[in-house]
C-alpha cells in the first residue's frame, strides 16, 4: 500500500544567475507608487515593456517557457506570453493582502530586494473542507496553507488562480516585481469541432 499526490499544484521556482544591474535596480526602485492594500504598488502596470528590463524579461520568457513545457507538454502551438507586470513594495510592518490573478494563466513574482532569514511567501489550497480535523503534524495532505523562503534573485511561477499573500514584512524594504501571463496557439482539434485559435 502507498499514498500518492494526486493532481498536485505546480510551482515552478527558478533562479537568477547573475546580479541585477544598476540600471535594471534603479528603475525598479525609483518607479512611481501607489497605495495598495497593506502596502504600495507602481502606477507602471507595464513596467516590463521598458527597454531597461530587456534583459530581465528574456530570463522571465525563458523560465515561462520550460515551466509550461515541462507541466502542460501542449500536444498543439501553444504558448504562453507575459501580459501585465507591476512592482510590489512593503516596508517593515506592511503586508500583502491574500489574493488571486485573475484573467491570467500562470503568474510570476521575481524578488528584486529579499531577506532569505526573514521573507516568506504563502499559498493557499483553494477548495472548501467541510470538516476540519485538528492535526498533530502538518503535511502536504492536511495543510491549508504552504509557505516558502524567498530571496533576492528568485523567480516563483504559479497557477494565477492560486491564492497567495505576504504577512506582516520583518525587513526594512522587500520589493517584488509580479506579472500575469495568458496563452496564443491553437487548441482543441478542428475534425473534432473543439479547436479554439487564440492571437496574441
Amino acid at each position: 500500500m502507498g499514498i500518492h499526490n494526486l493532481f498536485p499544484t505546480p510551482v515552478g521556482i527558478y533562479k537568477l544567475d547573475r546580479d541585477l544591474s544598476n540600471v535594471e535596480k534603479e528603475f525598479l526602485l525609483e518607479l512611481e507608487q501607489k497605495d495598495n492594500k497593506g502596502n504600495t504598488t507602481s502606477v507602471n502596470n507595464y513596467v516590463l515593456k521598458d527597454k531597461k528590463l530587456s534583459n530581465l524579461k528574456g530570463f522571465f520568457e525563458l523560465s515561462l517557457g520550460k515551466y509550461f513545457m515541462e507541466v502542460f507538454k501542449p500536444s498543439t502551438n501553444v504558448k504562453s506570453y507575459i501580459t501585465q507586470s507591476w512592482v510590489n513594495y512593503s516596508k517593515k510592518g506592511q503586508y500583502h493582502h491574500k489574493h488571486q490573478h485573475p484573467n491570467s494563466f500562470i503568474s510570476g513574482i521575481f524578488y528584486v530586494e529579499a531577506d532569505e532569514k526573514k521573507d516568506k511567501i504563502y499559498f493557499f489550497k483553494n477548495e472548501y473542507k467541510p470538516l476540519k480535523i485538528p492535526t498533530e503534524n502538518y503535511n502536504l495532505w492536511n495543510s491549508e496553507s504552504w509557505w516558502f523562503e524567498v530571496k533576492t534573485g528568485d523567480l516563483f511561477l504559479f497557477p494565477s488562480c492560486l491564492t497567495h499573500e505576504v504577512e506582516t514584512v520583518q525587513t526594512d524594504l522587500r520589493v517584488s516585481l509580479s506579472f500575469n501571463t495568458f496563452l496564443k496557439g491553437s487548441f482543441g482539434k478542428n475534425n473534432e469541432l473543439t479547436e479554439l485559435v487564440l492571437e496574441k
